[in-house]
């Protein structure tokens, strides 16, 4: 495997970073996951475009020109054939001090990663999976907040070792005043008749790229009422369907919360159609790969 590091590709076992860099030492740095399908990197220019949102807010100078930053995705798509795949792309604070100094760092480090990813097992898109509640609250807005991609995945750490210790794959996250927020990894939908419903951003929840591409099908394409909504415990356990999206999750029904079954135990009409649609879409757009 090919890394790309600050402007070079090198092999995995060459690509190596200062112990004294920012992002090992103090979570300082932002991401971006980011798929591929069919040699074309899907929504690459709002993933970059993210990206340099979440540096803006840690004032964090990239001093790569975003154009530069999507073509070297591709590169490293290219070197590594990752035609159908999972790109990280990682810029840390860079080499500074034992301190928590941000200026004292010198450049950047811009890292992509193009390989393979599997989040949940396949049967889970067909059967639905379980979920719980954490009691680990998702960060305040005003602490890290959820809109930043950043480094800073701690919070849903400690909720995804609940999940576990609970003989589930997934946990939903609530925000201070009680209001759902997100899922560890993934942001969360209610479906309830003809109406989409997810937490805002000010919840604590991600703006999620497949959740603006999700509710923009909803919405153009099966003509759901798709809204921003304060959610709490009761709504999704009271749902018709509940589904999770995400960049390496795609589209995903949940089928128990809490051990409370929701519809019929399967994943709903309109999960399995949005899914459907998603796919359509990532399958046949997106920036080419290889000329």
């Amino acid at each position: 495997m090919l890394i790309y590091l600050n402007g070079q590709l090198v092999p995995e076992n060459e690509a190596k970073i200062s112990v004294f860099d920012h992002g090992l030492l103090y979570g300082d740095g932002v991401f971006e996951g980011i798929r591929t399908y069919n040699g074309r990197v899907f929504m690459l220019d709002e993933h970059i475009a993210r990206l340099y949102r979440s540096a803006c807010a840690i004032a964090l100078d990239i001093k790569m020109p975003p154009e530069e930053m999507a073509q070297a995705v591709v590169d490293t798509c290219a070197a590594n054939d990752t035609l159908n795949g999972y790109v990280r792309l990682i810029v840390t604070r860079g080499v500074g001090t034992l301190g928590l100094n941000p200026y004292l760092c010198r450049e950047p480090q811009t890292i992509v990663i193009a390989a393979d990813i599997q989040l949940y097992p396949k049967h889970l898109y067909e059967e639905g999976m379980a979920v719980v509640t954490a009691g680990t609250v998702r960060n305040h807005t005003e602490a890290v907040n959820p809109c930043i991609k950043s480094f800073n995945y701690l919070n849903n750490v400690l909720a995804k070792i609940e999940a576990i210790n609970a003989d589930v794959m997934e946990a939903v996250m609530l925000n201070a005043q009680g209001f759902v927020a997100e899922a560890t990894g993934d942001n969360i939908f209610v479906v309830r008749g003809n109406e989409l419903l997810t937490p805002p951003a000010w919840a604590g929840t991600l703006e999620g790229i497949t959740r603006q591409v999700v509710m923009r099908l909803a919405k153009e394409k099966h003509g759901m009422d798709v809204r921003e909504s304060m959610l709490t415990r009761y709504d999704l356990y009271t749902a018709d369907e509940l589904f999770l999206t995400g960049t390496a999750a795609e589209v995903i029904g949940v089928t128990v919360i809490d051990k409370r079954c929701i519809g019929n135990g399967r994943p709903g009409p309109w999960t399995l159609r949005l899914a459907e649609s998603f796919h359509a879409l990532a399958a046949g757009t997106g920036t080419p790969i290889k000329s």
